[in-house]
């Protein structure tokens, strides 16, 4: 029996980000669209679109900078200007190879790259 559903079986489950400020990052990370799912005294977990988990994790000795992962955005024009509009002070929209994108920095000082989407819908 062939499986109907076009998508590739496996995704991302959960991905991971240090903050010095745990309340001020989970804020952040609902104001620019993810759910809430779970808050204990040092994590807080928050959904993303198709099920991936982001899991923050206080970490009161960490290095901000650079994270380990990227955002895709339906469309990067319209969330630029929503972001610069509700006060995230976005980079400029650079284009690339693959994608445009831009970064902004939340309040512990991670600094994520968001990138407009080249999601296939052929079958894999």
């Amino acid at each position: 029996m062939t499986n109907p559903d076009p998508r590739p079986p496996v995704w991302v489950g959960h991905i991971v980000m240090q903050t010095n400020q745990l309340d001020a990052s989970e804020d952040f990370m609902i104001k620019i669209g993810m759910r809430p799912i779970f808050k204990g005294d040092d994590v807080a977990i928050l959904e993303l679109r198709g099920g991936t988990h982001i899991v923050l994790a206080r970490n009161n000795d960490f290095d901000p900078g650079e994270v380990d992962f990227d955002l895709m955005v339906e469309d990067i024009t319209s969330t630029h200007a929503e972001f610069t509009r509700i006060g995230l002070h976005p980079t400029p929209v650079e284009a690339g190879t693959i994608h445009q994108s831009f970064r902004v920095t939340e309040p512990a000082g991670n600094r994520i790259r968001f990138n407009s989407t080249h999601v296939s819908d052929e079958p894999v």
